[in-house]
């Protein structure tokens, strides 16, 4: 699967000011862009990637379904919908959101699959997803279909079992909320280690999730602040820093709406 290990996320940015944000990360570097049809942002999305100018082929998009289009008659219209907000024939990877209390999985993960063979998505995955759903997922569809599962992931909240669940099967594993909303940022042992190297802390938080090949999808509204990411690619981090960071595990999940989520592995 072709996953980047680096984009730039859109979640509670809307309208220009979302505009903005994907149009100054394009112009300082990235190509992938991660959104959802219910982060309703998709068409002013749209709008800032065609002003870019940048290639079609250059880009790599991923939306992700909602729970209420979670059916075989609801899926792929509503897949259709977010192409027309983001002026594109294709996605290259549609995600299911969250499992939501649905038990139709075998029914989403199908039509998911069905989108993919119309054109309408080059690669799918899930979000949010417990060692339960996945195993479940992979018997809906092959696990060779899905090219990731996106969980929240810091240093705060490693998701040990599921991590280790998902790389035993080949699924590439993708972080959000890898800067646990700003406040392992505040982490003396953080900034220290950013000290040592004369990066930010975000620099360092993001390094260390590269450093274990999960897939990245900061976001920020400044345009220094994407620069600033961006060069966590280049920031190597030992060995020592790297178990130090792990140490600071303390089961801190800040996602799990009721209704929405799963039951959680760790």
């Amino acid at each position: 699967m072709t996953v980047p290990s680096f984009g730039v996320g859109t979640f509670r940015l809307e309208g220009e000011v979302v505009k903005s944000s994907v149009l100054n990360a394009l112009e300082v570097g990235y190509r992938a862009i991660d959104t959802a049809q219910i982060y309703g942002n998709e068409a002013s999305i749209g709008e800032a990637l065609v002003d870019s100018g940048i290639p079609r082929e250059e880009l790599y998009i991923t939306t992700k379904i909602w729970v209420d289009n979670m059916s075989k008659a609801e899926l792929i219209p509503s897949l259709k919908e977010s192409l027309e907000k983001l002026k594109m024939d294709y996605v290259d990877l549609t995600l299911i959101h969250w499992p939501g209390e649905s038990e139709n999985i075998e029914e989403y993960m199908q039509a998911l699959l069905e989108a993919k063979s119309l054109g309408l998505t080059k690669e799918i995955g899930v979000s949010n997803f417990n060692i339960e759903l996945l195993h479940k997922a992979f018997d809906a569809v092959g696990k060779e279909n899905i090219a990731t599962n996106q969980i929240e992931l810091s240093p705060y909240l490693q998701n040990q079992k599921l991590v280790s669940y998902m790389r035993e099967n080949g699924i590439q594993v993708t972080s959000y909320m890898t800067l646990a909303y700003g406040e392992v940022l505040k982490e003396s042992l953080i900034i220290d280690i950013a000290g040592k190297y004369k990066a930010t802390p975000a620099q360092v938080v993001l390094a260390w999730a590269l450093a274990k090949e999960f897939a990245v999808i900061p976001s920020s509204t400044k345009r220094e602040n994407l620069i600033s990411n961006l060069q966590a690619k280049q920031l190597g981090l030992t060995i020592e820093d790297i178990d130090l960071i792990d140490g600071l595990e303390r089961n801190g999940r800040q996602v799990s709406p009721d209704g929405l989520a799963p039951e959680w592995d760790d």
